[in-house]
């Protein structure tokens, strides 16, 4: 009995330094005064989502999601593969009614496109208010060199070079031309056409590869150019922040029209794949390396002031229900703000819902998605995140913490973001449940000036107590699929932002304790 008690002790003992330090870290001070200089802070974390691909657009709960997305974030333009796909239908030589044995005779006969899935697809984004970032891809199988060099994902898109520049040219031409008349020159000179999906990986069948791909480039280039020199056109869109260099080189060299570079990177992407070195970079630095690359190279390239466009983005290119899924996702993407500001226009978080099917259909809201919205149209916490960043206004004051952002609103309010970074748990395919806090929580002191001494304090949360779905669904034992309607009323109602706390300074002080994963947006009263 008195073994057991000494034993019970002892590890009381040994527990505790861990213990306590989850509730005895040195609260870190933060000063702000709302007076002191800013500088420009322009949203650009929240103009573009990437989505499903292009046929998906046409589903009920694709344009819900978009609804609820737009609504907090108020996105400009949404990128998605494959709106060349043969689903979408837009070339069909069958159509013909002149000969089609020829290749120039097919190109210039107008019937042999079909808009009319085109037309619903971006008519159903424009009356969201959001603007296509036109990806052109894949190949269409009847214009393909290899008309079975298929990839992988669901829907087996084709990605091969084009048989013939001539059809291809022509698809091109048309596809702008048409556009162009049915929405206007002005709206359409405002949107994105970026050529291509990845071409440095698999999705891209040209041989040699970066070759190959630069010809494709010059070609859709010119072609858009020729229906409007206001049409914006770039590239190289590849993974892991490839190409860009020799991309520049080429186009500027060749004369070759570019208005934007685009590239991809993802936080777990490994740092020989991306910048060339042998290191160990973490997840929540390893995007914001990949961006000051390409600005760097930007810099030093014949385009020293091209804009800079990150198309795809996220802490995890692979299904990581811990990461994508959970309140990891407030901490890593504030912290992902805080860094990448000035370096880049606009990032294009991949996507904003999971009606998203390149991995094959979706069996469990949480598998890892990409998406700001699970199946069922029930909201992520990254959903509740990106609606408490969107309240940042549009200057910066600069702080020297690593886990603060100060910022002041076109009418004068501060607004900040505090959080807790820690390192996703339980890394893998398979979500477990979590057994204990992911680290310590973090408490922040902070003193401001220039504002009321007694201001009234709004403070947003998402954290594993507030905002958080998976809260929920771990309380349901997590069922396998096939959610009955009431789980997902549940499901639903538990994801909702949770409602605000409404706290005041003391003589301009406030202290906000935030968990490990947490994120709170502080909204401070004039």
């Amino acid at each position: 009995m008195h073994r057991l008690l000494l034993s019970a002790v002892s590890a009381l003992l040994f527990a505790c330094p861990f213990t306590c330090a989850l509730h005895a870290q040195t609260p870190e001070p933060i000063r702000i005064d709302a007076h002191a200089p800013t500088t420009p802070f322009p949203h650009f974390w929240e103009q573009t989502f990437g989505s499903g691909r292009a046929i998906l657009a046409l589903r009920a709960d694709y344009r819900a999601d978009l609804h609820t997305v737009k609504e907090a974030t108020n996105f400009q333009s949404v990128r998605f593969h494959g709106i060349l796909n043969d689903e979408v239908g837009l070339y069909d030589p069958a159509r013909q009614t002149k000969n089609p044995g020829l290749a120039a005779q097919a190109a210039n006969d107008a019937s042999a496109y079909n808009f009319f899935y085109v037309d619903e697809i971006y008519d159903g984004l424009l009356a969201e208010r959001v603007r296509p970032f036109v990806e052109l891809s894949f190949m269409p199988q009847k214009m393909a060199l290899d008309p079975v060099l298929l990839h992988t994902f669901f829907g087996h898109p084709n990605v091969s070079p084009p048989r013939d520049y001539v059809l291809w040219d022509a698809m091109i031409k048309a596809l702008a031309t048409h556009l162009i008349a049915r929405y206007g020159i002005t709206e359409v000179s405002t949107w994105k056409f970026e050529v291509w999906n990845e071409p440095n990986l698999d999705f891209w069948g040209g041989n040699p590869k970066q070759q190959t791909y630069f010809e494709l480039y010059d070609h859709t280039a010119r072609d858009l150019k020729s229906a409007s020199p206001r049409l914006q056109v770039g590239g190289p869109a590849t993974a892991q922040a490839a190409w860009v260099t020799p991309f520049l080189e080429h186009v500027h060299a060749n004369n070759v029209p570019i208005d934007f570079v685009s590239t991809h990177v993802y936080a777990n992407d490994t740092a020989p794949n991306v910048l060339h070195i042998n290191e160990d970079v973490p997840r929540e630095t390893m995007v914001y390396r990949a961006v000051k690359m390409v600005h760097d190279q930007i810099l030093a390239s014949p385009y020293p002031k091209i804009p800079l466009i990150f198309s795809e983005y996220n802490a995890s290119y692979s299904n990581e229900p811990n990461v994508t899924d959970s309140t990891f996702m407030g901490p890593w993407l504030a912290n992902n703000i805080r860094l990448c500001d000035g370096l880049t226009q606009s990032m294009a978080y991949w996507s904003f819902s999971d009606v998203f099917d390149e991995q094959g259909v979706v069996r469990t809201p949480f598998y890892g998605g990409f998406g700001v919205v699970a199946a069922e149209s029930i909201p992520k916490p990254a959903l509740n995140v990106f609606r408490a960043l969107h309240q940042l206004g549009d200057q910066r004051i600069a702080l020297t913490s690593d886990s603060a952002l100060a910022t002041k609103t076109s009418d004068g309010k501060l607004v900040l973001a505090l959080w807790d970074y820690a390192p996703p748990t339980g890394i893998g395919a398979d979500y477990t449940m979590p057994n204990g806090p992911a680290g310590p929580p973090k408490t922040f002191d902070l003193t401001l000036t220039h504002v009321p001494a007694n201001a009234a304090v709004e403070v947003l949360r998402i954290d594993p107590d507030h905002g958080n779905v998976l809260k929920a669904f771990d309380a349901m034992g997590r069922p396998p699929g096939d959610l009955t309607p009431d789980q997902v009323a549940k499901l639903r109602a538990a994801g909702a932002m949770a409602p605000a706390e409404h706290l005041h300074l003391h003589d301009g002080k406030l202290q906000l304790t935030v968990p490990a994963h947490g994120l709170a947006v502080l909204l401070i009263g004039k």
